[in-house]
């Protein structure tokens, strides 16, 4: 029933009805605070980047109850953090460079497709290269994930591991830790998004200086 309905809700989507929705959106803000695009125009200096799903349901204001212009946002397929992708790497490296954000957050969701296309063996077509890289995530916790029987446990579980070490990926870029060397306020999360109620787990992994790094990652800056 509930897929029913959201079907007919996004049927009733149109191009013309964007254009007419923001529109709406435009006015019934103007008529609640008047200097709300004056301020938004003027600048951004967000203290939270999020990198997350592109899934359409894990919008990253709405979801922490946030304004434009809090957040500074990174999503792709199954928020994976991978050190040669040049287009997360950029937003990495001006929103801690530039904007000086204080905080990194890595969030999956629950029931995320590409988590579960990364359990099987199916192909889909291109993007079976980029799932790659939680597969990688399976193989380094093979051991813990292979004694999950139930699937939906499971894949909640590689979730949780995804974002996991899509954090500590972003704690040993040398953006990050260039920043930390420099005495940067800054730390990185991971957390978990749960479609069905709404909520939000701190998956308590959280890193705010180069002494949380695994050794091996560790650089020193400028050397």
């Amino acid at each position: 029933m509930c897929a029913k309905l959201e079907k007919q809700h996004t049927d009733q989507i149109t191009y013309e009805g964007l254009l007419k929705g923001n529109k709406d959106w435009v006015a019934a803000t103007l008529d609640e605070d008047p200097g709300f695009f004056d301020r938004l125009s003027a600048g951004q200096a967000p203290p939270v980047l999020w990198i997350g799903c592109s899934d359409s349901r894990v919008p990253a204001n709405q979801i922490t109850n946030t304004m434009p212009g809090d957040i500074f946002v990174h999503r792709n397929i199954a928020n994976v953090v991978a050190h040669t992708d040049m287009n997360l790497l950029s937003v990495l490296d001006y929103s801690v460079n530039v904007l000086k954000i204080k905080h990194i957050i890595v969030c999956g969701h629950y029931g995320c497709g590409g988590v579960n296309a990364a359990l099987g063996d199916k192909q889909v077509g291109l993007i079976d290269n980029w799932l790659r890289h939680i597969k990688d995530v399976i193989r380094m916790h093979e051991r813990e994930l292979s004694t999950i029987k139930d699937p939906v446990k499971k894949s909640n579980r590689l979730v949780e591991l995804n974002a996991i070490e899509g954090a500590a990926n972003v704690m040993s870029t040398s953006i990050v830790q260039n920043a930390w060397a420099g005495g940067q306020e800054l730390s990185v999360h991971a957390w978990a998004y749960s479609l069905q109620t709404g909520l939000i787990k701190d998956l308590q992994v959280s890193a705010s200086s180069a002494d949380d790094l695994s050794p091996v990652f560790k650089m020193n800056a400028g050397k």
